[in-house]
């Protein structure tokens, strides 16, 4: 499948649906809405610097995906009957063979799976675009996303940096 018209259903831990699909123009709203569900802790540990907000230009720049240097997935779930956007992740191919690799879930849809199912997604996409690893820095205090890196299955590189953890993942 094309990366740009990906789309795939996963179980959550609870026993939810989700729908790991690309992020699409008409996502904007959406996005913005999840971010505002994100406290400034999360967002911190995401972006490395408290944020009230994104100007105009870093919103295009997160919707402009072209889907080869790239990718962005977003994790949609049924609440009410309306879909919502309660995560998203995105790698940007940094040199041949290697692009960095982030992820964002909304506060009150951490600890489902959510991340984990959108790291497994981007691999598969990754791996079809013949990247061979991921990278990421990494807070100390995210543990949650180190686990969710350690767990992965992927063959993993760490080295602590003086404010983050460079991590390494081996995509092949």
């Amino acid at each position: 499948m094309e990366a740009r018209d990906y789309s795939a259903t996963e179980t959550l831990r609870d026993g939810r649906s989700v729908e790991i699909r690309t992020l699409r123009p008409e996502d904007r709203a959406s996005l913005l809405a999840s971010v505002g569900r994100t406290s400034k802790q999360s967002l911190y540990r995401r972006f490395f610097s408290f944020r009230s907000g994104f100007t105009e230009q870093e919103v295009n720049l997160y919707l402009d995906v072209d889907f080869v240097s790239h990718v962005a997935l977003v994790a949609v779930l049924k609440e009410h009957g309306q879909p919502k956007i309660v995560g998203e992740a995105r790698y940007v191919v940094v040199r041949p063979g290697q692009a960095e690799v982030a992820f964002a879930v909304d506060d009150p849809h951490q600890g489902h799976g959510i991340g984990t199912a959108l790291l497994r997604h981007l691999v598969a996409l990754a791996r079809q675009a013949g990247l061979k690893e991921f990278i990421a820095d990494v807070l100390p205090e995210n543990a949650v996303m180190l686990r969710v890196f350690e767990t992965s299955g992927l063959g993993i590189r760490t080295r602590r940096e003086s404010d983050a953890i460079h991590v390494v993942l081996q995509l092949s």
